[in-house]
């Protein structure tokens, strides 16, 4: 397993990108800007991106993993590598992501806990309503952990 730094064309894994967020438009407010990394083991499985949001915050944009390889430990492997090459760079990681029963229990496996949340996020930043395990998502919950 190596996971390396996308320098160019990161938009060659828009079909992962699109996994953890379904909207290409909202991908572009932060893919260009952010730190790509994809997860090779025997091919590509998992991605992730991260920007910087100041204060100390490395935010966790984007996280996928290949449908069929997922629940293998790679988005958390992700996760622990995101932590391990900033330390001491930032003193948080955060994420936000919708409050769903497949999403939160896996950021808190990763030692986030919820910090804020994001009123009607969904439904006022989304052309469409966006559903995860039959739930309808509205409110962006933001998770931290420290660094």
């Amino acid at each position: 397993m190596e996971i390396r730094k996308v320098e160019a064309d990161k938009k060659q894994y828009l079909d992962l990108l699109l996994l953890a967020d379904e909207q290409e438009n909202m991908i572009d407010r932060y893919l260009e800007r952010g730190t790509m990394y994809v997860l090779e083991d025997c091919g590509v499985k998992a991605e992730c991106v991260v920007t910087d949001e100041g204060s100390g915050i490395l935010e966790l944009k984007n996280i996928a993993v290949k449908p069929g390889f997922q629940g293998k430990g790679y988005g958390k492997a992700l996760v622990d590598f995101l932590v391990q090459t900033y330390i001491g760079q930032y003193t948080v990681l955060q994420v936000g992501t919708g409050d769903s029963p497949s999403t939160i229990p896996f950021y808190e496996s990763c030692g986030f806990r919820r910090h804020h949340l994001v009123r009607n996020f969904f439904t006022d930043h989304y052309d469409h309503p966006i559903y995860e395990c039959g739930i309808q998502l509205v409110d962006m919950v933001y998770l931290q952990r420290e660094i």
